[in-house]
């Protein structure tokens, strides 16, 4: 069993914290120290070190790939960008959710007389 939480006890050996980094050695038996929250992988040292450049590896050859990936990305993200915001200026229905005309409008007395009356009558 590689995978060990803290405060667990343990045999003796050289345990790595995933999440920080730190290396904790026991000649002897003893416990791990942290929470329930830390968790802990037991290798050697020199699996460890042969594990380092192999990270490396996947580093330098996926940091291109990213890049590349990024880059178009924030290309397809411009151009359907400018092509949605001109559809936005050709398909207007001229709705504003933000304004709500729900009252109507206010008549005044003048109003409803001018109503019954056509704009030829004076």
């Amino acid at each position: 069993m590689f995978k060990h939480t803290g405060g667990q006890r343990v045999e003796s050996g050289t345990y790595w914290d995933v999440m920080t980094g730190l290396r904790v050695d026991f000649d002897q038996e003893g416990t791990l120290p942290g929470g329930n929250g830390a968790t802990y992988l037991k290798a050697s040292s020199s699996a460890i070190l042969l594990l380092g450049p192999i990270l490396g590896l996947a580093y330098v050859v996926l940091m291109p790939i990213m890049g590349i990936v990024t880059a178009l990305s924030l290309l397809v993200q411009k151009v359907l960008g400018g092509v949605f915001s001109l559809g936005k200026h050709i398909v207007h229905f001229g709705w504003r959710p933000s304004e709500a005309y729900l009252g109507g409008k206010n008549k005044k007395k003048g109003d409803s007389d001018k109503a019954g009356k056509s704009p030829t009558d004076k």
